[in-house]
């Protein structure tokens, strides 16, 4: 049995890979861009999930297992016109051609990394696994695309695919959307809030979405949907104060009105001069907790490590990557 992470040179695929590899088990990377650290254990195939010729190169068997992480994100140099097309070229065609190969192959189990951003602004909390889908922005529709096109597959040639919508998934090597904020602290910068601060922004560490997939695998690949996040995550302004204060960091935190800030990010971004875009700060002041009893109950699965300890790791990492 083999286990076959698209996107493998990622920050998720990467933590994954290491973890198979420990293990001992059979691991291929399928990825455009090389594992940064190498690893003899680990096989590397380069390749495009939008390539039928590339997929072909993987052989994909009966017993093989597929972690499906390559997607674009907001930190791959998003383009300012035909965001919805950007997205769902590598997120929706990626993961058709991927499936197809899937089938070609009579591969019976998948792992899926798709996102909260489904949901678009959440009218209560914590949010279910079962309500609405009603993404804001085109992240979030191109992964409904993509889950869409997994029951597709599970139902025309019974395919056991589980699908994950994590929180903000964060980390030491982890930086992203994360960069500006270590930026302000390093420097004991005023850390800007939108809006009080009194809102929960949960996270989950990426070592646990790691263990949550090998959960899935070990049954089967339950076809969920599972939420995964951080147990009783603290404010934003609670968080936020902490890691000024574990950091050394003189930052104070300085709140802004919502419908200030908003506004201005949202100008910056029509004028092609992007900070923040429109599915990030739109939630940045709402209470927005994913609810992961389901995950809980049907993969026996639990985080294990808080907002503050994952943010004040990746803080770290970055210290280390300057």
């Amino acid at each position: 049995m083999r286990h076959v992470i698209t996107g493998g040179s990622g920050f998720v695929g990467t933590y994954m890979a290491s973890n198979l590899a420990r293990r001992g088990e059979n691991v291929v990377v399928f990825d455009l861009d090389e594992p940064f650290a190498t690893n003899k254990s680990i096989d590397f195939v380069m390749g495009d999930v939008r390539q039928h010729r590339d997929l072909r190169k993987l052989q994909l068997q009966r017993d093989d297992v597929v972690y499906h992480l390559a997607a674009r994100q907001f930190h791959g140099g998003v383009p300012y016109r035909n965001r919805d097309g950007w997205f769902a070229d590598v997120n929706v065609n990626g993961t058709r051609c991927l499936l197809e190969a899937i089938s070609a192959g009579c591969t019976q189990r998948l792992v899926f990394f798709s996102t909260d951003m489904t949901y678009g602004k959440p009218d209560h909390t914590p949010v279910n696994p079962n309500d609405m889908q009603r993404p804001i922005g085109p992240y979030g529709r191109s992964k409904v695309g993509a889950e869409r096109l997994m029951m597709q597959a599970c139902r025309e040639f019974g395919l056991h695919a589980t699908v994950f919508r994590p929180r903000l998934i964060a980390g030491a090597g982890r930086l992203g959307i994360l960069t500006k904020l270590f930026r302000l602290i390093r420097a004991g910068l005023p850390i800007p809030l939108v809006g009080t601060g009194e809102n929960r922004y949960q996270m989950i560490a990426v070592e646990d979405c790691v263990t949550a997939a090998l959960a899935a695998v070990e049954r089967n690949c339950p076809s969920g949907p599972f939420h995964l996040g951080s147990r009783e995550p603290p404010t934003v302004k609670e968080l936020l104060r902490e890691l000024a204060r574990r950091a050394g960091s003189r930052s104070i935190l300085l709140p802004v009105p919502a419908v200030i800030l908003k506004t201005i990010l949202s100008l910056l971004d029509r004028a092609a001069l992007t900070l923040l875009h429109t599915e990030q700060f739109a939630i940045a002041n709402m209470d927005y907790v994913l609810d992961t009893e389901g995950t809980t109950k049907g993969l026996g699965w639990a985080p294990t490590r808080s907002d503050m300890d994952i943010l004040f790791e990746a803080y770290t990492g970055y210290l280390k990557s300057l």
